[in-house]
């Protein structure tokens, strides 16, 4: 061959590899290869039952193996995240609908000594401020007592929760860092916002919470200690929780223990402080299936035990008078209020004031000459006057499909609340008696987005059973139910825990570009009271997921969507949710996004906080709750060769509430499972947690994944 000639095939073969690698690099940019996973099978025998794990080696998020293994699925979600075309026109709406005209929206009121103390989101600022104002009328009156951004400019630091003292001379704050809801206390002066040199570590968990009460003189306050160093294994850390008491000015080495030795393993402490603060009612729940027991101490200084777990009663709050009002659920699924005269420390003197009703009681509030209370109707709130005898009065007038939160006294029977709906941003409003009418106050949010041409529509779904389960339809006006709509499904189902309305101004984005938005009111949540909880908790859980699948089935029915325009979406327990009807219809979804799901449920019990759980999905020890469980856990639920749903796991590895293994082994499992076919995202994080603490800039990256898969799968353009 002649030089010219070799020359010639030799330009023409690099033109050729020149090609092939843009179109290799091109593809490989789309849609790069998942990364590969051993499988080190284990096997566990249980109840004569052999299961395999081949993926129990990702559970140990600490080994250099599992770091870099996440390290590669994490690249990989990136790589097709952030090569969606239209991710970045959905992160610029999503800014512009967080920081374009931000105003602040208040939260968590408390009322002392004719203050009004809050909570205070402020965009761009990534995480609440504590402020204290004169008025809810008169914002110009604002002081802020604790910018957490000036202490830590990362934006990771948070505030848990915060007790003012009697005097309001003093904020009790608990912090934690990175999304961990790991909180330790710290005492600021309210006139000043300077922190005294009082700190008391380990007073709040991610799972069990935590709280405070002031004494009457505010030289001290009683608290909820987790274990120090040392006192248990690393691994109790967040469990054992007991209360107690530090004196304003001491070292936190002589704090004094007061009572808990005989508390659960995985008591959950609240406290309720009496008015003239002589009592004091901690209210400690067993775990998370909604078991409660009750201990108060009297003016004499000693704890009694108020009610048992066989009283069914799980909240209690004093009167001006010191009258003890309780909640109770005996006999009665949707709740019923009992009252006890001041001084009186026996359940058994307590007398019935409000009878259960249609309504499900979700809080109540008591005044001088009123009590109120705030009452779910299948997932919308309602509100209720009634007089201190309890004799109904009237319905309060609020948004329609709305919510209401943050309910406090301002003195006399005057009460202050948050009323918002799926289409209207929160607002707080002011009721008098007197006046008859709620006033909406200066603390209102405005939003730049539009759901003027938007409504909601309840629908019902017929579940497996024949049960009727409730859907919330947000939809804009005038669409048209021809099958053709992006649609997303939404969920949660457990803890007793309901699909109130909220308002999500993100959701506008997903409307805007011909999507509906569904959320569902399936059984295991709280909208029709206790026994609608029980319907889908332990060996009834798979009732949960028949609801669900019944309200996609709706939608596909009733012409709103298809299979191939239908998304599901939950995170949690909600999680849960999403992984099962995944994997016991696959055929009824093209995607999924499953935040932060609860995923293996053979093992989640052994999960750093998995105690918790045992009272709400029950324990394979029990060869009953074993059988559910195994039927329908995702993670085992998986089959090989199945065209499964693409979908979008997140975690994080800071999340103390749901630990990061169960999305990383649900990853590995299904990517195992579809091969190439499959579209399996782990997107992983640091710094997050469960959500409770996140920075406002961390939600909006991760809302604009969550976005960006769906209008990617789903074939929806950006309009």
């Amino acid at each position: 061959m002649g030089k010219a000639k070799c020359l010639q095939r030799a330009t023409e073969f690099a033109f050729l590899f020149i090609i092939l690698s843009i179109i290799t690099q091109g593809c490989f940019e789309k849609e790069p290869l998942m990364p590969q996973t051993t499988i080190k099978p284990v096997s566990d025998i249980y109840h004569g039952v052999e299961v395999v794990d081949n993926y129990r080696w990702l559970e140990d998020g600490t080994s250099t193996e599992v770091r870099e293994w996440s390290e590669a699925q994490n690249n990989f979600a990136r790589s097709n995240l952030d090569n969606i075309p239209v991710r970045e026109n959905i992160k610029k709406r999503l800014q512009d609908l967080y920081y374009t005209d931000a105003s602040p929206e208040y939260h968590s009121f408390q009322y002392q000594k004719n203050q009004l103390f809050a909570l205070k989101k402020q965009p761009p600022k990534d995480q609440p401020l504590l402020v204290v104002m004169d008025s809810p009328d008169d914002p110009s009156s604002e002081k802020v007592i604790l910018d957490p951004t000036l202490i830590d400019t990362t934006g990771e630091s948070a505030i848990d929760f915060f007790v003012i003292s009697p005097t309001a001379k003093y904020a009790a704050v608990s912090l934690s860092e990175g999304g961990t809801e790991d909180g330790d206390l710290y005492i600021y002066e309210v006139a000043t916002g300077n922190r005294l040199g009082d700190f008391v570590p380990g007073v709040n968990g991610p799972t069990a919470g935590g709280d405070v009460a002031w004494k009457a003189d505010e030289s001290g306050f009683f608290y909820t200690r987790y274990p120090r160093p040392g006192e248990r294994p690393d691994e109790d850390k967040r469990f054992y929780q007991q209360i107690y008491y530090h004196k304003i000015g001491t070292s936190t080495d002589d704090d004094k223990y007061v009572i808990g030795k005989e508390f659960p393993k995985i008591a959950e402490i609240q406290f309720e402080t009496s008015a003239d603060y002589q009592y004091i009612v901690a209210v400690v729940a067993d775990g998370d299936g909604g078991e409660f027991l009750q201990y108060i101490l009297d003016k004499s200084g000693k704890w009694n035990k108020l009610a048992e777990q066989k009283d069914k009663i799980s909240a209690c709050k004093f009167g001006p008078d010191n009258s003890l009002y309780l909640f109770s659920c005996k006999d009665a699924s949707k709740g019923k209020i009992l009252r006890l005269s001041p001084g009186q420390t026996k359940l058994s003197s307590a007398k019935t004031v409000i009878t259960e009703s249609e309504a499900v009681i979700y809080d109540f509030l008591p005044t001088v000459n009123k009590i109120y209370t705030r009452d779910l109707v299948g997932g919308p709130f309602q509100i209720r006057e009634f007089d201190n005898s309890g004799k109904f009065i009237k319905l309060i007038p609020i948004l329609p499909v709305s919510s209401t939160k943050d309910m406090v006294s301002l003195g006399g029977d005057k009460i202050l609340y948050r009323n918002y709906s799926y289409l209207e941003p929160s607002a707080c409003f002011v009721y008098d008696p007197s006046t008859e009418t709620p006033q909406k106050t200066a603390l209102f949010v405005k939003s730049t987005a539009d759901f003027s041409n938007v409504e909601v529509v309840r629908e019902m779904a017929k579940s497996k059973d024949g049960t009727q389960v409730p859907m919330s339809i947000i939809r804009r006006k005038g669409t048209k139910l021809d099958g053709k709509n992006p649609t997303v499904l939404y969920g949660y189902g457990g803890y007793g825990l309901s699909m109130n309305p909220w308002y999500d101004r993100t959701i506008s984005l997903w409307l805007d570009n011909g999507g509906v938005y569904v959320i569902a009111n399936t059984r295991g949540g709280g909208e029709f009271g206790e026994d609608w909880h029980k319907a889908g908790y332990l060996t009834n859980k798979q009732n949960v997921f028949d609801d669900f699948a019944a309200c996609a089935e709706h939608l596909i029915e009733t012409g709103y969507t298809n299979s191939s325009k239908l998304a599901i979406q939950g995170g949690s327990n909600g999680g849960l949710l999403v992984g099962a009807t995944m994997t016991q219809h696959p055929e009824l979804f093209k995607a999924v996004v499953c935040h932060k799901g609860v995923l293996d449920m053979l093992r989640v019990e052994l999960d750093p906080n998995g105690e918790f759980n045992i009272t709400e999905f029950g324990t394979v020890t029990n060869p009953d709750h074993f059988k559910a469980l195994y039927a329908y856990s995702p993670y085992h639920s998986v089959k090989d060769g199945i065209d499964y749903p693409d979908i979008l796991l997140t975690a994080d590895e800071n999340d103390g509430r749901v630990d990061a293994s169960n999305s990383r082994k649900m990853a590995a499992r299904l990517q195992a499972a579809t091969g190439m076919k499959g579209y399996v995202l782990l997107r992983l994080s640091t710094g997050y947690g469960h959500g409770h603490g996140s920075s406002l800039s961390a939600e909006i990256e991760l809302e604009t994944d969550t976005y960006a898969f769906l209008f990617d799968r789903l074939g929806v353009e950006f309009r």
